[in-house]
């Protein structure tokens, strides 16, 4: 499946990413938390295209995400 046409793949591991890094509980001590947030957020996001979709275009990630600057 896509939106924009990028892969929900892709959205889902640009979104998990950004909000792991935003996450305020990312400190260098715990990286290990930073990574499973990461991973649970991706797994949920791909397994559920239509709640990933739904955060596009919001002030988690933009619509023109993948464009190049």
């Amino acid at each position: 499946m896509e939106y924009l046409d990028i892969s929900i793949e892709r959205w889902a591991d640009a979104i998990a990413a950004r909000i792991s890094d935003e996450w305020d509980g990312n400190k260098p001590d715990n990286k290990e938390d930073v990574e499973l947030l990461q991973n649970i957020l991706y797994n949920v996001l791909f397994q559920n295209p239509d709640e990933c979709i739904k955060l596009i275009g919001t002030t988690i990630i933009e619509e023109d995400y993948f464009e190049d600057i």
